[in-house]
Order: C-alpha cells, then sequence, then structure tokens
C-alpha cells in the first residue's frame, strides 16, 4: 500500500528509504533513527523469521517504547517495505565483464544468495511501491548492466529483469520450502498401491514416468536433492532463448 505522502506526492516510505525524509529531531527518541529501525528488524528476521518482526519486538530491542518507534515509522507494512528495500542486503557491487551470459549468471546468483541469506524476503508483498525503493532498483540496476550488450529496448530490459528477477525469486520460494520437508521414497507396495490410481489411461505421459521412479517417490540419490538440477535447466532455456532472439533480430 502506498500509505502516506510527502508535499510533493512521494510516497513517504519511498523519501524514507532513500534518506530524504527529515528524522524527527525532537522528544526521547532522537536517539533513534530510520536505518537503527530497519538494521534491528532485519536481523530479527534474519534470526527468527518475518512473524518475529513487530513494532514492540524491534522498539524493545532497541531500548526504547513503541511509541517512540512510531515517530519514525508509520506501521509495520512500512517497515517491511524498508526492510526489503534496503540496498544492503545485496554483495557488493563488482565490476561486470563483457561477456552477457556470464554476466546474467553472477547477477541471478547474487539475487539467489539474498534469498537464501534473507529468507523472509520472500513473504513480503510487492507493489508499485516496492519497485522504487533503492534495494529493487540496485537490482534493476545490476541486470540493467548485466545484458548491456545487447540490442534491447527499454521495454524489453524491463521485461527481462522482471522475467528472471520473478523466476529466481520463485525457485528461492520453493527451495526454501523444500527444505523444510522430508524427500518422500516409496517403496514397491507404496508404488503398486498409487500404481492402481495412477495409471497411463488416465495420465498417458505422467503415468509411466511416476511408475518408473522419476517424477516423485522414487530413489533419492544425494546429488540430486532439492531443486537444483531444474533450476539450472531453467536458467539455461531462458538464457539461450534470449540468445536465440538475439541470433534472429534484423541487422542494418
Amino acid at each position: 500500500m502506498p500509505g502516506e505522502k510527502t508535499d510533493s506526492g512521494v510516497p513517504r516510505v519511498v523519501a524514507i528509504a532513500w534518506g530524504a525524509h527529515a528524522a524527527p529531531q525532537r522528544g526521547p527518541s532522537r536517539g533513534l533513527s530510520h536505518e537503527k529501525i530497519v538494521k534491528q528488524a532485519i536481523e530479527i528476521a534474519d534470526e527468527q523469521g518475518l512473524a518475529a518482526v513487530t513494532m514492540q519486538r524491534v522498539a524493545e530491542s532497541l531500548g526504547f517504547t513503541t511509541m517512540s518507534l512510531y515517530r519514525y515509522v508509520a506501521n509495520k507494512d512500512e517497515l517491511l517495505l524498508l526492510m526489503c528495500g534496503a540496498d544492503w542486503l545485496l554483495p557488493p557491487r563488482t565490476k561486470s565483464g563483457d561477456d552477457w551470459r556470464e554476466n546474467l549468471r553472477n547477477w541471478v546468483a547474487e539475487l539467489q544468495g539474498m534469498y537464501r541469506e534473507h529468507p523472509w524476503l520472500l513473504e513480503v508483498q510487492r507493489g508499485p511501491v516496492s519497485v522504487l525503493l533503492p534495494g529493487t532498483m540496485e537490482v534493476v540496476d545490476r541486470g540493467m548492466e548485466a545484458v548491456r550488450a545487447l540490442e534491447l529496448s527499454e521495454d524489453e530490459i524491463i521485461s527481462l529483469v522482471l522475467v528472471i528477477s520473478s523466476y529466481v525469486s520463485s525457485f528461492s520460494t520453493l527451495e526454501r520450502d523444500l527444505a523444510d520437508q522430508e524427500d518422500l521414497e516409496f517403496g514397491p507396495d507404496a508404488m503398486a498401491e498409487l500404481g492402481e490410481v495412477i495409471t497411463a489411461e488416465r495420465l498417458p505421459y505422467a503415468a509411466p514416468l511416476f511408475l518408473a521412479g522419476g517424477y516423485a517417490g522414487g530413489p533419492v540419490l544425494e546429488d540430486e536433492t532439492g531443486v537444483g538440477m531444474e533450476y539450472e535447466f531453467g536458467l539455461e532455456l531462458l538464457i539461450e532463448g534470449l540468445a536465440a532472439r538475439q541470433a534472429a533480430r534484423p541487422r542494418d
């Protein structure tokens, strides 16, 4: 939600995130700052999850009252946006090379690493305001730099950044969810029982794959746990599809 706006019409949370919104100068909470509050909230989220982040908890951990916190942050929704918009969640920026494929892989590795280190980011609702925050714009800028050698229009670049970043966040969410669950491995009896209902007549393509142990419930190999193989396969499809599109462009 956009929430309160400044006199110029800029969402207040955006102004705060970029340091353009003046902090309160008077009162018992002057030892606080937006940066301190956000960093403390991120620390709590990293250690205990997003559900542990409350205005009261953040205030108490900083040694202030909850009312003092409200002088800086309007509500929890605003705090969450400030958290996910913090550009220091990304690793330090490095100079990219001339190989756009390598650049793209390095960029997605940065995103994947950020989600693994701060998985609560995957739970924060995004919207029109969040794309204006420093962290989000830093992600976009790095993505644009990665593919700067490609002949793409502005609309195509933004679309590419959205597609790739959405792909990474989607798989990162799946990876996080699977990490808390046990792998399925069915014995012969279980496979036989399910084979009575998962039939080739009903599912002509998926059933044979399942019955051969290649879908779910088959032998779990140590080097095949998680979704790493599927992630790399999909990323390669995206990269090679982009390369093919680039090669097909008419030349002057």
